[in-house]
């Protein structure tokens, strides 16, 4: 798998990412360890060399779950990770970043991302000067190689960016969600800065195993999500059946075009990975096939334009999820 550059830094980070908030398994149902690892190393097999975690999936699990995957082949691989929003003061972050070491059994993470800003999730408020004065303490001391932000608004990302260098953006992103076009997409592509998208498959939706009248079990978190509700969910399923006979053109699935569409790159595009989970290996190996996957220019603006069917009708709230 051809790799990228990561914003403005020399490491390299492959066009999809494994994705392992399923791994910490709070929020999640049906997830077991051994699957989980097999669907990491399977991914790591196929060229997915990055791996995105967090410290608050499974409160530390997911971290420990991707060391068991991956310790014996960490000099190949990109662990970014990230700190909660109840970590932000500065004793905090460097704390969270030791825990976060430990759990990865290393000692660098190569991306240190902010998950959620200041506030969120009835956060105490901390001032983002204290925030990145602690993280550009931990890359002067070589424990983080590069800093990264996640969920941020424009506004949010350029006050971070006057205390320190910012070289990733992590937002929900996908063909069915498109919160930061075209704002936040032209400002990350003026200042050479990657964006991680997650939830690039709409959690599932894009891969049209979901149809209609289907119910999530109890627990699933996807219950609350915008997209898997009413009109959303009817508009995704007209979407979807459009989409089909271009996947078909393609040989491929409808969430491998999702995710070719979303990495597509060009002079007017930011530098876009998709953050992508696996429930097992199958899943890891078919992810990695995307990265393979040539789109035309044209059959991306049809994509484009099938995909606005379902975003032009969606609130102005910017998080997924109604919990």
């Amino acid at each position: 798998m051809e790799k990228r550059t990561l914003g403005s830094t020399d490491i390299e980070i492959s066009p999809i990412i494994m994705g392992t908030w399923q791994a910490g398994k709070r929020m999640w149902v049906g997830i077991e360890d051994s699957e989980t690892i097999k669907a990491i190393r399977a991914g790591f097999e196929a060229g997915i060399t990055t791996v995105d975690t967090a410290e608050v999936y499974g409160t530390g699990h997911s971290e420990q779950i991707v060391a068991q995957a991956l310790s014996d082949v960490r000099s190949q691989v990109v662990y970014a990770t990230k700190v909660f929003a109840n970590h932000l003061k500065y004793d905090q972050v460097i704390e969270a970043c030791d825990r976060s070491l430990e759990n990865l059994k290393t000692d660098y993470i190569d991306l240190y991302q902010i998950h959620w800003p200041s506030g969120t999730w009835n956060s105490e408020i901390v001032p983002i000067a204290e925030t990145m004065s602690a993280l550009n303490n931990l890359k002067q001391a070589g424990k983080i190689r590069a800093i990264g932000v996640s969920n941020f608004s424009k506004a949010q990302l350029e006050e971070a960016s006057q205390y320190g260098r910012i070289d990733s953006l992590q937002p929900p992103y996908s063909l069915f969600w498109r919160k930061i076009e075209p704002s936040l997409t032209n400002y990350c592509l003026e200042h050479k800065i990657s964006i991680l998208a997650y939830s690039p498959l709409a959690q599932g939706l894009l891969t049209g195993k979901f149809k209609r009248g289907h119910q999530f079990v109890e627990g699933d978190h996807r219950v609350a999500n915008k997209l898997f509700n009413g009109e959303n969910y009817e508009r995704a399923q007209r979407a979807l059946e459009k989409l089909q006979p271009i996947a078909d053109h393609y040989q491929t699935t409808l969430g491998n075009l999702a995710l070719a569409w979303l990495i597509f790159t060009s002079e007017t595009r930011p530098q876009v990975h998709a953050i992508a989970g696996a429930r097992n290996a199958d899943q890891s190996v078919q992810n990695a096939k995307a990265a393979e996957l040539k789109l035309s220019e044209s059959d991306w603006s049809k994509i484009d334009e099938i995909g606005r069917s379902v975003t032009d009708f969606l609130d102005d709230a910017p998080i997924m999820w109604d919990f």
